[in-house]
């Protein structure tokens, strides 16, 4: 069945990227009916990670006897797969968290859990103070949920947020309730040692591990068995993947996996998320274009424009290393590789001057697309604890209009100029606005709209575009 998106009240767009960047969306869970007596109802919050999260977690819980269902009304077992890079999720998660008590007041014998991201931070309140919720459990623990149901089963509160340096759910194959059945996400590896001042993933993913590659391949090639049509590889930073045997025999770099997965089949399309600036290398940059199942987008996230605000930020790079990484990508790759970015606007003590240097940037750039923000304080951050929160809202708030206006300008110059070009585009399904139409996306991860003839789901489409919206190319099969 389609997925339902609740569609949240964020200044900035939906975002696909696995930087703990907020989506704008919540994600249901779809319903999986087998006739197990308990139901479960999973919403995601915030990144890609988390949805792939859930994923496991309805593995789990499937294997402990539970169905999921799309119906609020019917769960037994609610749980909210929570986002903290931004307040606005958490008082959107909190707000969520009372109306669902408003149904576990009208059946009393569900229960209401948080996973994820605020379950460290928040635990305390959640379970003493406010009562709302049964459980809390941290992206580290979800193999202990069907033990902490047990214990609130028989009336005590459950709760596990202990950090791993080793989880990495690599034998747990994910439930794709939510999926179309042609693109699915896999997890290639958890936590984050990068230290940006803004955000609050390694403290509350913990440190960076990786996963075997083998059971990475595995995955992917059982996802083609299925009738899979493209994966992207999902990790706080990409770039910085590395495995080794446990006999020291055998080591994986990012490039290398990127390449065993983009071999299991020409018909399989690849695509990755998220890049940092700092580790993106030439090596990967090369297997890209060796591959042409290695979709041509990559999102690099800037954040700023300035180097001392970057320095701020410790995102261990400076301008000058940025726009190296992104003239190193259109040499490689050519002007049609896509390019996307984060920028937050209003950091601590930036400038006027150090914002026009995120509009130039945006201008050097030319990004395909842009996940916008206006700085929001985080408790227990770097930047909470030694700078001050010093620019007006207001003043945040049109710096980040005027990002999202500049960014706009060269998204739809980026539209414009792939018309008249043919693009390999693969079915997702039917245009949301015509029954008529079918809706894929190019290599370059742009929507491309065209009429369906005799074209089904999971097609590839050789399309010429041949007008866009700004937001979509229109074309005609050729």
């Amino acid at each position: 069945m389609p997925q339902p998106l609740l569609t949240l009240d964020f200044l900035d767009t939906a975002a696909p990227a696995a930087e703990a960047t907020p989506s704008g969306e919540v994600r249901i869970t779809a319903a999986t009916r087998t006739g197990r007596q308990r139901k479960l109802y999973i919403e995601s919050y915030g990144c890609q990670m988390n949805f792939s999260d859930s994923e496991i977690v309805s593995s789990i819980l499937f294997d402990e006897g539970f169905d999921t269902t799309d119906d609020l009304a019917n769960a037994d077992l609610v749980l909210l797969n929570t986002c903290s890079i931004r307040e606005k999720a958490e008082q959107t998660v909190r707000m969520r968290l009372k109306q669902i008590n408003s149904h576990k007041k009208r059946k009393p014998g569900m229960l209401v859990g948080v996973l994820g991201c605020m379950a460290e931070r928040l635990k305390s309140k959640f379970l003493e103070e406010e009562k709302i919720v049964d459980l809390v459990v941290g992206p580290d623990a979800y193999r202990d949920l069907p033990g902490l149901i047990s214990q609130v089963d028989g009336g005590q509160k459950g709760v596990n947020v202990l950090l791993s340096r080793e989880e990495t759910y690599a034998d747990i194959t994910p439930v794709r309730l939510n999926s179309n059945g042609i693109t699915a996400f896999i997890s290639i590896m958890r936590g984050c040692d990068n230290m940006c001042s803004f955000c609050v993933v390694p403290f509350t993913r913990g440190r960076e591990r990786s996963r075997d590659a083998h059971s990475i391949v595995q995955e992917a090639q059982a996802l083609v068995a299925a009738g899979y049509k493209e994966v992207t590889l999902l990790g706080q930073n990409v770039d910085s993947y590395k495995w080794a045997s446990a006999d020291g025999l055998e080591h994986v770099n990012f490039a290398q996996l990127l390449e065993r997965v983009a071999l299991i089949s020409p018909a399989l399309r690849v695509r990755f998320s998220t890049s940092h600036p700092k580790d993106i290398t030439d090596e990967v940059l090369h297997t890209m274009a060796r591959h042409d199942n290695i979709c041509k987008y990559i999102h690099l996230p800037a954040q700023s424009g300035n180097s001392r605000v970057l320095a701020l930020m410790n995102r261990t790079y400076d301008r000058p290393w940025y726009e190296e990484r992104v003239q190193a990508i259109r040499r490689i790759l050519g002007d049609d590789c896509a390019i996307s970015t984060d920028m937050i606007s209003g950091f601590c003590s930036e400038t006027e001057e150090e914002h026009q240097d995120t509009l130039s940037l945006i201008d050097f750039a030319q990004y395909d697309m842009g996940y916008n923000f206006f700085y929001s304080e985080r408790p227990g951050t770097l930047a909470a604890r030694k700078l001050e929160d010093d620019i007006p809202l207001e003043v945040k708030k049109r710096r980040l209009q005027e990002v999202i206006d500049r960014q706009q300008v060269h998204a739809r110059a980026r539209y414009a100029r792939m018309v008249g070009k043919v693009h390999q585009v693969l079915v997702e399904g039917p245009s949301k606005r015509s029954a008529e139409h079918l809706s894929g996306r190019n290599s370059q991860n742009q929507v491309v709209i065209f009429p369906k003839q005799n074209f089904q789901k999971g097609d590839y489409v050789n399309v010429l575009a041949t007008s866009t919206t700004g937001a979509a190319l229109l074309g005609e099969a050729v």
